[in-house]
């Protein structure tokens, strides 16, 4: 059963997306009400979203969101695999309940309270570590195609989008959500349930 049988996930997340937000804080739950071994790694829309014909306004977040989603990549180059979720949790504090829309001031922030190197921050406006997150970004597509963003996450080696989800649940209301994902990762031929959104990300 999933309440005692150990899992394996792997979380790819971009900074900037709220939806990414909400599903990882339920990941995060579920971390603490089930034997899980969760992997977070980085996943850049931009790169997703190069090439494509997309609304002015919305190319114009892709343009600017290239920043956090390299600072995570070169933290991790530096730093290692252990700073990856904290430095997450740091920008994305500040960008989604926290409201900073300077991401520049996001990664900052983030930065400090992750205990991490202040120069990390060059990497924002650097293609350094490119290579790395691109690589990183097409690893989540391989797995579930490239019709989709973020959340990506694979459970037990079954990769899927989503779930996308708000508000986060928490405590055991996380556990039943997490034993309906393995669930369903572990039915053969399972894709997809999917309907319209009714309610934008509700933070905490």
């Amino acid at each position: 059963m999933s309440e005692t049988q150990r899992h394996t996930a792997e979380f790819w997340f971009d900074p900037l997306c709220p939806w990414a937000w909400m599903t990882s804080r339920w990941m995060g739950e579920v971390e603490q009400v089930r034997p899980v071994d969760v992997t977070w790694h980085p996943f850049s829309l931009a790169v997703l979203n190069e090439g494509r014909d997309l609304p002015p306004q919305y190319r114009a977040l892709m343009d600017r969101g290239w920043g956090p989603a390299r600072v995570v990549t070169a933290a991790r180059e530096l730093h290692g695999q252990d700073a990856v979720k904290p430095l997450y949790d740091a920008i994305g504090t500040a960008i989604h309940p926290g409201g900073v829309s300077d991401l520049d001031v996001a990664v900052k922030i983030g930065l400090d309270q992750a205990g991490l190197p202040a120069d990390l921050a060059k990497h924002a406006s650097s293609d350094e570590y490119d290579p790395q997150m691109r690589a990183s970004t097409q690893r989540a597509l391989d797995l579930v195609g490239d019709d989709v963003g973020t959340p990506v996450i694979s459970v037990d080696g079954v990769s899927f989008f989503g779930p996308v989800v708000t508000p986060a649940p928490k405590g055991e209301d996380a556990g039943r959500l997490w034993d309906g994902t393995v669930l369903v990762a572990g039915t053969p031929g399972f894709f997809e349930i999917k309907r319209s959104r009714t309610a934008d990300p509700q933070f905490d």
